[in-house]
């Protein structure tokens, strides 16, 4: 019987992403299978897209088309595949809930060490025990490994190609607008806000004071990201740095970002979608981690390095449906309010080989 698989890819751009090297693994071991994915963000759609690896990508934004045509929607896939995935993380009853309503005869999802039963995590046939020391895509790839039986397989890097189009679009924009020479760093200063993950954000003073920095002593170039809903976010940044420390792409999808994170000797990032597209590029990075358990999220198969403080009481995020919350009595967020720019600053120095000042 012929294969038919889809991908549950339901959670962020990240989570997404990070399923790629399993979903390159699944088109080797099965090249004439039909490999569907259900995506709920445009910008999914459009690393999906790009692989190669799906015979469809279905793009359904439950949140905005309400219960009623989610459920419709949902029944109008019954009985259509033999398998389905739920992407790590996803630890939540809606998605356990839309993948059993899907009905393929094997469910595949993580058992979560958090939180699993009062999600329905039962509902699923196909399980692997969550492990708190693996990266998501070694979670993701371990599933795949027990769904269909495969033995020792191959880790790859996360898989976002860019077209022709891209690659113009960021040489062109480097021609016109950046100073031939200079180095060239990325900055995403924002990350989800759902859930209290707000929290998860270096202040935006910080961002200023480290662009400041590296504008005025080493000369570099110093480029903005995030999306359309971080507006907002990068105008207070720009204004509390000043005019000139800052450029803004105007670029008009996830693509056309990437391939200017492509073109950055580093890109500075919170933990964030962003993180993980520069890893997928193969960029340098330096995420700035506070709350959560940087084993799970760490850039992947790229050079990298880590600001954080390393406390005692972190990581103290997981996954599981509850918001981020912190239960210090000095400091509130402590892992991340005490993060200094002179700390970012320095490892920024080191890893783009600059003199120190």
């Amino acid at each position: 019987m012929k294969k038919k698989i889809l991908i549950l890819a339901l959670s962020g751009i990240g989570d997404a992403l990070m399923f790629t090297p399993a979903a390159k693994l699944l088109r080797e071991k099965f090249p004439d299978a039909v490999i569907d994915a259900l995506v709920m963000f445009p910008g999914t759609k459009n690393i999906y897209d790009r692989t190669g690896f799906f015979d469809k990508v279905i793009l359904f934004d439950f949140l905005a088309e309400g219960a009623f045509r989610s459920l419709k929607f949902v029944l109008s896939l019954r009985g259509k595949y033999t398998h389905s995935i739920s992407v790590y993380p996803s630890n939540r009853r809606e998605y356990n809930g839309i993948q059993w309503l899907i009905g393929a005869k094997k469910r595949g999802q993580v058992k979560y060490l958090r939180m699993d039963g009062s999600c329905f995590g039962w509902l699923n046939n196909v399980r692997i025990t969550e492990d708190d020391s693996l990266h998501n895509v070694e979670e993701n790839v371990n599933l795949v490994k027990k769904m269909f039986g495969f033995e020792e397989v191959a880790l790859y890097p996360l898989q976002f190609p860019l077209n022709e189009d891209d690659t113009q679009f960021a040489e062109e924009y480097l021609k016109n607008e950046v100073k031939e020479g200079a180095k060239l760093v990325g900055f995403h200063p924002g990350c989800a806000t759902f859930k209290n993950h707000i929290h998860r954000r270096w202040e935006p003073e910080k961002f200023a004071a480290l662009g400041k920095l590296l504008k005025e002593k080493h000369g570099c170039e110093v480029l903005l990201f995030g999306g359309p809903e971080e507006k907002e976010l990068r105008a207070n940044i720009m204004e509390l740095a000043g005019e000139g420390v800052f450029k803004e792409p105007k670029t008009r999808s996830l693509s056309q970002s990437a391939a200017l994170i492509k073109k950055c000797d580093l890109f500075i990032t919170n933990d964030s979608s962003l993180m993980h597209v520069s890893s997928a590029m193969g960029v340098k990075v330096l995420a700035i981690i506070g709350p959560t358990n940087i084993n799970y999220i760490h850039p992947w198969m790229t050079e990298y390095e880590i600001a954080s403080l390393y406390l005692d009481c972190s990581p103290c995020f997981f996954y599981s449906p509850k918001p981020l919350t912190c239960t210090r009595t000095d400091v509130k967020y402590k892992c991340i309010k005490e993060l200094s720019v002179e700390m970012v600053y320095k490892t920024a120095q080191r890893q783009l080989n600059l003199a120190a000042n």
